[in-house]
């Protein structure tokens, strides 16, 4: 039995992306933000954390050490180089092989389905709880959110709805998220569990005076990975539809991963078209140069198909930016319609120009919002994060020991 003051042994398994990568590189988004934090803060609390993911470069080592307690390997699977995302399925018999010939630990928590289908029947071998995350979920072809959500591969919506039945415990990061699992995948609610993300409010705060003015246009920022699914066409031609003396430059920070390997340039044809030639294209941003990016924007803008949470969003929030964003999925619970940003049903790129009007040319409103969004981002923080996922995987290793008393009692 292990006592509440015990350590765990705790595997995080991110098949397809690894989040030692800085987001917005190929496949890593605010899922390896997410799990490279509650990593930390779960080794900070003492556990002994691994986290593994696929070997996809010959020169990465069997394994890396981030932090005391946290470990980073890298399993083979597959070539060793970058892959589309789709292809992963092809690897995830391998990478549960490779998983499986490891040392046992005391809880398995995936991430996306992928990384789900690899460890569930490893943690059934050895005994262990099974915890899944998704991050993302599928939609099939008759779904509203189709054009945003298409299935990647072609065992994914069976396997999401397995994991969904059979995982000891799932975890949402929000409650549209939580409400997917249950009406798309038939996930169990009195199994999900929704653990809230986290920001470091120290790296990402705000400017000591507000950014920009009334009479200084400055940029807008969108950060996320260079794919339909996030939206970029809908920032280029909304900020292009603003007025030449109110229109800030558009700051793009991310790259496209293998399936997409084209878009970035059809995103500059756009920008080429609708005449919009204050755009820049600064690639990947590591954490600290996000922050800094952020804190000099005087918008944020996340105009994303589809969002689990939307964690720019929040540390827009936390660097005191006000954000404008799609209403889609967990957005609607990053952004605090009104109070921390703006929060937009409609895709028409008019209706996003005179929403960011509205803030670009009105500094006390700007200045309210942001306000806001830094007291909003204060209330989340990684400690408190990790700390919900604790209780998690204490509670089913509770429940383990329970059932085994219970088995030898009536045997």
């Amino acid at each position: 039995m292990i006592s509440m003051r015990s350590p765990l042994r705790i595997a995080l398994v991110c098949l397809h992306t690894s989040p030692g990568t800085d987001p917005g590189s190929g496949d890593a988004g605010g899922m390896n933000v997410v799990v490279r934090h509650q990593a930390e803060r779960l080794a900070a609390l003492g556990h002994r954390v691994t986290i593994l993911t696929r070997r996809s470069a010959a020169d990465q080592p069997e394994s890396q050490q981030l932090a005391e307690g946290l470990t980073l390997r890298f399993l083979a699977a597959g070539p060793a180089r970058a892959l589309s995302k789709g292809t992963h399925e092809n690897y995830i018999d391998e990478f549960s092989d490779r998983l499986n010939a490891l040392e046992p630990v005391d809880i398995i928590h995936s991430h996306h389905w992928f990384s789900g289908m690899a460890a569930l029947p490893v943690a059934r071998n050895w005994g262990v709880p099974h915890v899944q995350s998704f991050h993302s979920i599928a939609a099939d072809d008759a779904s509203p959110l189709s054009a945003g959500e298409r299935a990647e591969s072609p065992g994914r919506m069976r396997g999401e709805a397995r994991l969904a039945r059979e995982s000891d415990a799932l975890v949402a990061i929000s409650a549209a998220e939580a409400a997917t699992i249950s009406g798309r995948l038939g996930g169990s609610a009195s199994r999900t569990n929704i653990v809230l993300p986290g920001v470091d409010s120290n790296l990402f705060s705000p400017k000591r005076q507000p950014a920009g003015s009334a009479v200084d246009r400055g940029y807008a920022v969108v950060a996320a990975r260079l794919q339909p699914l996030k939206g970029l066409d809908l920032a280029i031609q909304a900020i292009a539809a603003l007025p030449a003396g109110l229109r800030p430059d558009l700051v793009v920070a991310g790259d496209a991963s293998v399936d997409y390997s084209g878009y970035v340039e059809e995103l500059h044809q756009l920008a080429e078209r609708a005449g919009l030639s204050g755009i820049r294209f600064v690639g990947p941003q590591s954490h600290a140069h996000l922050a800094e990016l952020f804190r000099g924007a005087r918008l944020v803008l996340v105009p994303s198909h589809s969002e689990t949470y939307g964690l720019v969003a929040l540390e827009a929030a936390a660097s005191g930016v006000p954000v404008v964003a799609s209403a889609a999925g967990g957005l609607r619970e990053a952004v605090v319609d009104g109070i921390t940003g703006l929060v937009l049903e409609s895709r028409e790129p008019r209706v996003w120009a005179d929403a960011m009007a509205q803030i670009l040319s009105d500094p006390t409103l700007a200045r309210e919002l942001s306000l806001a969004a830094r007291k909003h981002a204060l209330g989340l923080d990684w400690n408190r994060s990790a700390a919900s996922l604790v209780r998690v995987y204490r509670g089913l290793l509770d429940e383990a020991t329970e059932a085994r008393q219970h088995h030898r009692a009536v045997a």
